[in-house]
């Protein structure tokens, strides 16, 4: 993909007259969007791949705590163990939380369950961008912000390039990329501070667009201008607990950031 300064000439953003984005992205100069969840419609397939994996692991090793034994939340569980977390770091936060051996035999033996699941239910069912989303990207490409994704996950590249919507980004930083760099996890800042470097941006100039409470902590820690929640879940506390992270506003669907929105 193209570095924004190899798109020819500089760059000019319209006045807020011409531009096509809603009041609170008008003085931002750069986005990151994290990409499951967010971009893409893979949250539910990593969920769904986690569960498999967790709930074999947990029948096959119950907790001694009785009350631990329960299988693992797609909604919940998965919010406050796993989202926005590198795959690893995922399978030691929930059995860490439930009790189970964090030792690295197992976490990688859950890890790679996931992993062999997901890369099937992604082969079989595909994925799909959301369409708030894309409305969102091709507001900030016309108004001349660039734009970056970035993502704990080594598929990135991939659901970007199923979903149609790979061209629409000027960098992409991925899992690959995070151990490359040697970046550490969400929610540290690094992977969203190294995708908007790519972009020539100083942090707090950019925002960062995110569903993961580790995420959107990442962004605050990171010291951006902006940190957008999006509240996927839309539960009773969802939103709350996405402000309680870092989160600056919260919206449910990134068109509502375009002309006429109304973040909450």
């Amino acid at each position: 993909m193209r570095r924004p300064s190899e798109a020819g000439g500089s760059r000019v953003t319209p006045g807020p007259s011409a531009t096509p984005l809603a009041p609170a992205l008008r003085d931002v100069r750069a986005v990151v969007f994290d990409t499951d969840g967010v971009i893409t419609d893979s949250a539910k397939v990593h969920a769904a791949a986690w569960k498999v994996a967790f709930d074999d692991y947990l029948r096959a090793h119950p907790p001694a705590d009785p009350e631990r034994r329960h299988p693992f939340d797609v909604r919940d569980d998965y919010l406050r163990h796993v989202d926005g977390r590198s795959r690893l770091d995922g399978a030691a936060a929930f059995l860490a939380a439930r009790g189970i051996d964090t030792s690295d035999e197992t976490v990688r033996a859950v890890a790679e369950a996931k992993e062999h699941l997901f890369t099937a239910r992604l082969r079989d069912q595909g994925v799909d961008a959301y369409p708030g989303t894309v409305r969102l990207v091709k507001a900030l490409r016309a108004a001349g912000v660039p734009r970056a994704a970035a993502s704990a996950s080594r598929h990135a590249g991939e659901l970007l390039s199923r979903a149609g919507v790979l061209d629409l980004f000027d960098a992409l930083v991925d899992g690959g990329e995070a151990a490359r760099l040697g970046l550490a996890g969400k929610p540290h800042p690094d992977l969203f501070l190294e995708a908007v470097r790519r972009l020539g941006v100083a942090a707090d100039r950019a925002a960062v667009v995110e569903d993961a409470l580790a995420g959107v902590e990442a962004g605050r820690r990171g010291g951006f201008a902006l940190v957008v929640g999006v509240d996927r879940a839309a539960g009773a506390d969802t939103g709350a607990r996405l402000l309680r992270h870092g989160a600056d506003i919260v919206v449910r669907d990134l068109g509502e950031l375009c002309a006429g929105g109304e973040p909450k």
